[in-house]
Parts: structure tokens; sequence; C-alpha cells
């Protein structure tokens, strides 16, 4: 499967507004898709982590539904060099980088991380390697990095929002059927985004959740510096193995396809 053709296929003949908002460290373009017009205007961001990139499909469909009001940027694939190395391993990786990959080794289709061994969903600057599952050496997941947006993805992901300066950022994962809505506001805007939360949870069905030990992630950031009502959906039952494929897509579809819509609709 060739997960970043098919995107960037898509990207190239959509004729709304799109742009790319960056690079990936192997030189991929990192996408943004815009649907809707006007306010309140999202974010959500897709398949930062490279064995869920099915979530790339579900970002497609989000597309092809639109909005009736309001607008989100979509950005399919945040991470489209980890996906290339789930979906099509090391072959995806140029002879003279392929270095770091072979030395981290393991299974490439469980593979998480950049084409660096960073886990980009744990190098965003939101009480950045405090996290129980952090390490501080390469891997195939949960390296925080060096440092805070030490990679052009996370560099990409940070400047595009800091620009769109959104109402709201939604970041799909796979798997888990859960809602991930908190990260240390306080009692107000708690409030606020658990409200927020509740109608994500009745769109798709899922529980809402507390990651309490996790951190660095780039809805943790949106919450915790940007004061933003952020939202991380793990999509898919536990049932299905990753990397999650097109078995699963029927059931993300169903239960997940509605959710941006429904979600802007109920804005207040």
């Amino acid at each position: 499967m060739d997960v970043y053709g098919e995107i960037a296929e898509f990207y190239r003949q959509y004729r709304g507004e799109k742009r790319v908002i960056g690079t990936s460290l192997l030189g991929r373009d990192v996408f943004a898709i815009k649907i809707g017009k006007g306010k309140p205007c999202g974010i959500s961001q897709y398949a930062i982590h490279g064995r869920e990139y099915l979530c790339a499909f579900l970002a497609l469909e989000h597309i092809r539904r639109g909005l009736v009001n309001g607008s989100v940027w979509i950005v399919p694939l945040a991470n489209p060099d980890g996906a290339m190395i789930s979906s099509q391993g090391i072959k995806s990786v140029p002879p003279n980088q392929r270095k770091i990959i072979g030395s981290i080794g393991g299974d490439l289709a469980l593979w998480k991380a950049n084409a660096r061994g960073v886990d980009l969903n744990v190098n965003f600057d939101a009480r950045w390697g405090t996290g129980a599952s952090n390490v501080r050496y390469p891997a195939s997941a949960d390296y925080i990095g060096p440092s805070p947006f030490s990679e052009p993805e996370t560099v990409a992901l940070r400047d595009f929002t800091l620009e769109v300066s959104p109402d709201f950022t939604l970041s799909w994962h796979t798997k888990g059927e859960v809602i991930y809505w908190r990260f240390h506001q306080p009692l107000p805007r708690a409030a606020r985004d658990k409200r927020i939360a509740n109608v994500l949870s009745r769109a798709t069905g899922y529980p809402l959740g507390e990651a309490r030990n996790s951190a660095g992630g780039y809805k943790d950031w949106c919450v915790e510096k940007l004061k933003l009502p952020a939202f991380t959906v793990e999509a898919g039952a536990e049932k299905f193995p990753h990397p999650l494929g097109e078995e699963a897509y029927t059931d993300l579809s169903k239960k997940c396809g509605e959710a941006i819509v429904r979600l802007v609709k109920e804005w207040r």
C-alpha cells in the first residue's frame, strides 16, 4: 500500500483551498486541505503515528463528507515517513538513510516513529519528557527526541496551528475506542472542553477517558500552551491488530465518519 502516494494524488486533484505545511525528514510533503468556511475553524490531524496510517483514509472520508457550517483544516498524514515505513518497510527509506531504522530493528509494521526514530506525539512542548512510557534513545515508539520540536514534522504542525489559530483541534489515532480530552487544564476550561468532548462521544459512541501518564502530544500542547479545546480520538476496536487494515475501516467509517460534522454543527 502506497499510503503517501494516495494522499498526494488526492491532494493534487482537490480543487478547494489547500497547502503544503512542511516536509518530513525524508522530504515528503505534509498536506493540509480545508473543508467548509467560516467559524468555528478547527484543525484535524491524522496518522501522526506511522502504524496508524489507516486514519489517513478516514481523513479523506471526512473531506468528502464536507461541512454545512464552519471550517476545518484536515492534515491527513502528519507522519508520512513513518506511515511508509510501517506499510512498505525499509524499501521506503533511501539506502543512505536506513542506518537508524536498521539499528532499531523489530517489526517495522508496528513502527510509530518518524524516520529518525522519534515518536512525534511525544515531541511537543507540553510537559515534554514526563510521560510514563517515554524513552531517551531512538526507538520505533516513545522516543521524545533531543528536545521539543526537534523534528520537521512537529515544527510543521506547530507553525501551521499558530498561523491558523483554530478554535479546536482533533487528533485521530488507532485504537481503543476512547476520547481523551483532559491535560491539566483548570476547572473552567475543563468544563468547557468536557462539554465539547461529549459531542464527540455522542457522535462516535466512544466514552471519554483521561491519559494521566502521557505528555508531549499535539493535543497536550494545544490544551496547555494554546488553551484550546483539543481531543485525541482513538478509533477502532481493540479486536483489530496493529496496523489496522481494510477489515477495520468499515467500523471506523461507521462510528467516526460524521464526527466532525456533528462537532461543528453543535458548536456553541
